[in-house]
């Protein structure tokens, strides 16, 4: 695996990526964790424009399906002791400028998705708490909540939000979030104090969701990827809480998760793990993991089948990346964006063999 790097600019505490196809043209979008600028990049890491500059606090950036650029973003939440502001909102490229309006207050929320299932979009969106008295105050859980996405977003506003239906609560620390496919529709991958656990839409609006939980311990973050292509997905998990520990579970005969590899670098040098991005890179599954203290390195992780086991690369060293994202440009080239929140620098990362 060879890596090029390309610095694409600072930007304080830059924390969400994300692709966006605008104009007929792939590009990808970058936000600050808290004050600053959403920008957009074409898919060459060349500067389109500054969609906004001021309040940040986005955890998440998502574009609408089927839109010319329309995206859905959190905003305001600055992180787990100043959330209660928090909302989804949506972003709307006009003649004039970018619109945003409200699609619902939600808060403490951190993360969300969209997941497609029999010609329906649900958003699924997860707060990592519901209260707090004081700092550091763990004492009220977070929840999980659904909604039907309709296709057109016009209507909602602060006045009139999307109305959500709790899916699952008694969630703490409801952090990480990913998305997969699981019989033959999307579906999420939810981490919390509580456990792993998969969320399904159900097959009509109206109907209930399907929660399972995949594992009993807490995480901070998992995907669910078939690195080693016997047709059973394994669930690479981030243990516990913004936590040191990153462990591939494979499934078992019997149908449980169980330690398969663990990452082999001494916990001290793995803090604060939290880049998580599960695809296939240069034709194999890879999971793109960072980690933001120790010794804040970002690798790409792959099933070595000659070797029977588990393979890293770096991307970079030394970068404390918050959150990664991977696209394939119009060159065919596999891409992964990194925001580097330790170092403030925005930068993207092109594969080849």
């Amino acid at each position: 695996m060879k890596v090029e790097k390309k610095v694409l600019g600072r930007l304080p505490k830059c924390y969400a990526t994300a692709p966006l196809s605008y104009r007929g043209k792939n590009g990808f979008l970058i936000c600050a964790e808290k004050e600053g600028n959403c920008f957009l990049f074409d898919e060459d890491g060349a500067l389109i424009e500054s969609v906004w500059e001021g309040e940040c606090g986005v955890m998440t950036l998502l574009q609408v399906p089927g839109s010319d650029g329309q995206f859905l973003s959190t905003y305001r939440f600055y992180g787990p002791n100043n959330a209660t502001q928090a909302s989804i909102v949506i972003n709307t490229p006009t003649w004039n400028g970018w619109e945003r309006r409200t699609l619902v207050n939600a808060r403490y929320v951190h993360r969300f998705g969209i997941l497609h299932r029999g010609g329906v979009n649900y958003l699924i969106v997860c707060c990592l708490k519901s209260g707090h008295e004081f700092k550091d105050d763990w004492r009220f859980p977070g929840a999980v909540y659904g909604a039907v996405l309709p296709k057109d977003l016009s209507a909602f506003n602060d006045d009139n939000q999307l109305e959500l239906k709790l899916i699952r609560g008694g969630l703490l620390k409801n952090h990480g979030f990913s998305m997969t496919q699981w019989g033959g529709h999307d579906a999420a991958v939810v981490g919390a104090e509580e456990g792993t656990f998969l969320f399904e839409p159900p097959m009509l609006p109206g109907a209930e969701w399907t929660v399972t939980k995949l594992l009993d311990i807490p995480t901070s973050d998992a995907v669910l990827l078939d690195f080693d292509g016997d047709g059973k997905k394994e669930l690479g998990v981030i243990s516990d809480f913004h936590g040191n520990s990153l462990t591939i579970y494979h499934l078992n005969s019997v149908g449980h998760y169980v330690p398969q590899w663990k990452f082999p670098a001494p916990e001290k040098d793995t803090e604060m793990l939290h880049a998580t991005w599960a695809d296939t890179i240069l034709g194999k599954p890879t999971w793109v993991v960072g980690w933001r203290k120790g010794t804040r390195d970002t690798v790409a992780i792959t099933w070595d089948a000659e070797a029977g086991t588990y393979r890293y690369d770096y991307l970079d060293r030394s970068t404390g990346c918050a959150n990664a994202m991977h696209f394939v440009n119009s060159k065919g080239q596999d891409v992964v964006v990194g925001t580097n929140r330790e170092i403030d620098e925005m930068a993207m990362y092109i594969i080849t063999e």
